[in-house]
Parts: C-alpha cells; sequence; structure tokens
C-alpha cells in the first residue's frame, strides 16, 4: 500500500457510544462542506454546493434519470426536435413557484433568453452559450433555438437550466465592475425544497416544499429541513458525523473514511463520478523542454506508471484506470483504443530507443490530491525519469498550461456531470488553448461528432479521435475519480455518478 494520510483522532474513534442522531429526531439532514456560500443562485455562484442546492430549490425542463440513462420529464411533460437546431417542449401545468406564482412559458422565455443573452455576465457561458434564444408558442408550449446542432443539450437542460420566475434577476442591481449583486434576491424556484434562511458565509436552511408538484421525476420530499454549514476543517466535520451534529458529508479521505467505517457508527460508501484524472504532455516543445515531442518518450511515460495500483490503492475500490480520453460512462467513450499497460521494462526499451537510456530530469505540474501525483513520481523514478514537482493553485497552474509553459501536468476534468464524450474529448482536442497538440484530425473528427444529433455518426466520429489521442499519447488518461461519503445510520441516501447528491431524495430510515 502507499502511504496515506491519517487524520481522525484515536480518541475519537475509539469512542464507543455514540448519540442519537439530533437530524432524525428534529427532522433536520444537516450537511457541511468545507466552502463558503455567498449567494444562492445556481448561475452565479459556480459551486458544487450550488448544484446540489440548485437541484433541492430548482427544476428544469428535464431530469437525468441515471438508472436508465434517459431524460424524464420534469417542467416540461413532452418534447419534439423540430430541425437539429430548434426543439418545442409542452410544460407542465399545475406548477407553482416558491412565492406562490404560477408557472408557465413566459418563465421558460424569460430564464433561457437571460441566459443566453452575454450581457447579463452568467459567469459560466459554455454552461448556456449554446442556447441562442427561446419563443413562446402558448401558455404552456415553448420553441428552444440552438446556436448550432448540439447533441448534449438535453445533458445541460438536466444538468445546469434552472427555470426562474420571469422578470427574476430585475430585482438585481449591477455594480461598476459588472458584477451582478443578489445578495438581496430572494431565491425563488419551484423545486422540492425553498429557502428558509441564509447567513452569508455560513449556512444556508431549506425547509420541505409543501406544494411540490406529485408524480414527477424528483418524487414528494420526505425530510421536513435539510440544512448547510460551512465548516472548514475536515476533521471538525468528521467529529460532528461521530457525534451527531452532521448527518452527511462527502470527499471524505480514503483513510478516514475507512477508519469511520471500522467504527459501525455511520454508513460508508464509495461511489464512482465522471471526474477523471489525465497527464497532459507538451507535445510541440513550447515550454523549453523537449523531450515529449516524442511519441515514444510519451508511451514510456504510460507503461511505466501503474495506473491500476494508484485507483485501487488512493483512490477508492470503485476508480478504474482509464485507456480513453473521456469516461468509461460517458455516451461514445470507446475503451477499444491503443492500450498502454503497466510494463517498466517496455518504458525503459522505449526511453533507449529514444535516446534517453539513463533516463531525464523534468518539470512535473500538478494542483490536486497531491499523494496521487507522488505516486506517478515513484513510479517514473523506477524506470529513471525523475520529476521535479511544481505544486500550484488550479488557476495559477491553468494559465500556465494554457500558455504552453509546462511539459507535463496532471490535472482533473469533471465534465460538468454531463454524461457525454464531447465534454471531455471536445473540449481537449478541438484546438483551443486547452489542446495540448492541436492536431486537426481530431479537430475534424470531434468536430463531426458534436454538430450531429445522429447516435451512430457521433460514435463513429469520436472513435476516430480517440484512437488518435491514444495512439499519439497526446494524453495519458489515468483513471476515474470515486468520492467517499460518510453518513448516518438513520439516512436513506443513494449517491450517484454524476456527482449530484440527490438530498430531496433522502429520507429516515
Amino acid at each position: 500500500m502507499r502511504p496515506m494520510y491519517l487524520a481522525l483522532s484515536a480518541s475519537l474513534l475509539a469512542s464507543t457510544a455514540m448519540p442519537a442522531m439530533a437530524g432524525k429526531a428534529d427532522d433536520t439532514l444537516n450537511w457541511a462542506t468545507d466552502k463558503e456560500v455567498a449567494v444562492v443562485d445556481p448561475y452565479f455562484s459556480v459551486t458544487r454546493e450550488l448544484v446540489i442546492m440548485g437541484h433541492m430549490g430548482w427544476d428544469g425542463l428535464v431530469l437525468f434519470n441515471n438508472e436508465t440513462g434517459e431524460f424524464d420529464p420534469l417542467l416540461a411533460t413532452s418534447w419534439e426536435w423540430k430541425s437539429n437546431t430548434e426543439v418545442e417542449f409542452d410544460l407542465r401545468e399545475g406548477v407553482v413557484f416558491h412565492d406562490g406564482s404560477t408557472f408557465d412559458a413566459d418563465d421558460v422565455v424569460y430564464t433561457i433568453n437571460f441566459l443566453a443573452d452575454e450581457a447579463n455576465g452568467v459567469p459560466a457561458q459554455s454552461v448556456v452559450n449554446w442556447m441562442k434564444g427561446a419563443t413562446k408558442i402558448d401558455q404552456y408550449k415553448v420553441r428552444l433555438e440552438l446556436v448550432q446542432p448540439f447533441p448534449n443539450a438535453f445533458a445541460y437542460l438536466a444538468n445546469e437550466i434552472s427555470i426562474m420566475p420571469e422578470g427574476y434577476y430585475e430585482n438585481s442591481t449591477i455594480g461598476a465592475d459588472g458584477t451582478r449583486d443578489l445578495s438581496k434576491v430572494t431565491p425563488i424556484g419551484t423545486g422540492p425544497y425553498t429557502v428558509s434562511d441564509v447567513r452569508t458565509g455560513k449556512y444556508v436552511n431549506w425547509a420541505k416544499n409543501d406544494q411540490y408538484f406529485a408524480d414527477g421525476p424528483k418524487g414528494t420530499p420526505q425530510i421536513g429541513n435539510i440544512n448547510f454549514r460551512t465548516i472548514g476543517e475536515s476533521n471538525t466535520q468528521l467529529a460532528e458525523l461521530m457525534t451527531g451534529g452532521l448527518d452527511w458529508a462527502w470527499d471524505v479521505p480514503k483513510e478516514q473514511a475507512l477508519r469511520l467505517e471500522e467504527s459501525g457508527q455511520v454508513q460508508v460508501v464509495n461511489e464512482k463520478t465522471l471526474r477523471i484524472s489525465y497527464l497532459a504532455f507538451d507535445v510541440d516543445g513550447s515550454s523549453g523542454q523537449d523531450y515529449f515531442t516524442d511519441q515514444k518518450v510519451r508511451a514510456a511515460f504510460a507503461h511505466a506508471i501503474n495506473r491500476e495500483a494508484i485507483a485501487k490503492e488512493l483512490v477508492g475500490p470503485a476508480s478504474v484506470a482509464i485507456h480513453s480520453a473521456c469516461h468509461p460512462e460517458q455516451f461514445a467513450c470507446s475503451q477499444d483504443v491503443p492500450h498502454y499497460d503497466y510494463n517498466p521494462e517496455k518504458a525503459k526499451e522505449l526511453l533507449a530507443e529514444a535516446g534517453y537510456p539513463d533516463g531525464f530530469k523534468f518539470d512535473l505540474y500538478g494542483y490536486r490530491e497531491r499523494e496521487f501525483t507522488e505516486a506517478v513520481i515513484g513510479d517514473l523514478a523506477a524506470v529513471g525519469i525523475q520529476a521535479n514537482l511544481n505544486w500550484l493553485q488550479y488557476s495559477s497552474l491553468l494559465e500556465k498550461v494554457q500558455n504552453g509553459e509546462t511539459p507535463v501536468n496532471h490535472m482533473t476534468w469533471g465534465s460538468s456531470s454531463i454524461p457525454d464524450v464531447a465534454a471531455i474529448t471536445s473540449h481537449f482536442f478541438s484546438g483551443s488553448s486547452d489542446d495540448p497538440a492541436k492536431d486537426p484530425r481530431t479537430a475534424e473528427a470531434l468536430a463531426r461528432g458534436d454538430t450531429s444529433v445522429d447516435p451512430e455518426v457521433r460514435k463513429e466520429a469520436y472513435q476516430e479521435a480517440l484512437n488518435i489521442i491514444a495512439e499519439e499519447v497526446y494524453w495519458l488518461p489515468m483513471f476515474t475519480y470515486a468520492k467517499y461519503y460518510v453518513f448516518s445510520n438513520d439516512l436513506n441516501f443513494t449517491p450517484t455518478a454524476d456527482e449530484i447528491p440527490r438530498l430531496y431524495e433522502a429520507s429516515w430510515k
């Protein structure tokens, strides 16, 4: 086993008695992360916490079904594609917002046209800039027009596009720096929970929406209150889980999670996610270290690193090693590409053929889960490659990557929980500043896949691009991420791979 971090105190884990969970007694699910929530808005607060809360407080037109892989009707009841860039939705009747106003086509048209207007300053433009606008057909029917054919439209509608009441953002002000001030705007959606109290940077409390419509795919909320708190120290979070102050937490480090599981006082689940780990190489030598312009050197890296061991020993049992530049559970993510199995001797042979029989030294950049990157460094050292580790904040590292300054970078990508290969492969290999190779062959193939709504055309195009990326080793796909969830023995909760915890579906045992 590789070294892992230990954190829980022996005295805490030695405790054999646990008080009754206050959460169940008070009908309140308490959860926490280390992130501060400044604005309760799914568009102007781009954190995972607001993704979770966004699904609690707001609804979209459709909802992704993790079990079937299909999209279920939510605020829409049915839809029909009129062309590759136009889809019409019939809307659900009888839905009310938290303020008592009635939902209809005007709200959908307002929301989509607000998001599509770049002047309104939605931070994550890639989430909304595929929409050209919406038109009202009648009170419960709308037409959505896309900028161009966009196969991931429904994935974004399900995960990212929450419907606001007409005129919602007119109550906010825009500062001199262009930032929209939402501090005085009361959050209003149609979702299964409604905001009951907020203290900026401290907590957000939610209450069950007793007026939530029946027979929808989100079901009927069961728990009376779901309260979020910011707790900066992970050890404090875990201590509160053990003593009943919290009922739910996620992203718990593996060693801590296993110790908690041994105690029997909480439930522990390791669940796959759509986030992947990868190494990207400086293919054109722009960093000043030109080792990686040689495909044999890149292939040597691929054979030198024991991805399976890192996945299972460090990440968790739900993690798997991957071979394609995408997540295996995404649409069209074929793993039928050239593989580079763990083979240190083969790595040494390739290095010698490339003119580096004694290896070399290079700069490796990373930003997340340092122990994973250190495991990579250890494997490379075993074949004579010495890495000088540069550890940066994500924003600083991203700038260097996009400027071509990193010989090799070890990074991750979560795809915004979009279950489609385009959310990874097309982002990184279509010729943008994130593309390490800028190979016109991959860009052309991906463009074919990205602009077709025919599944078979898309699969063929993406297979072509994934083969090129693997043959050339522009990337070394590493492994899928997995998260450890820890929650009360009193709680019914099922995690999902899209990293959108459906707390609104939770219930007490």
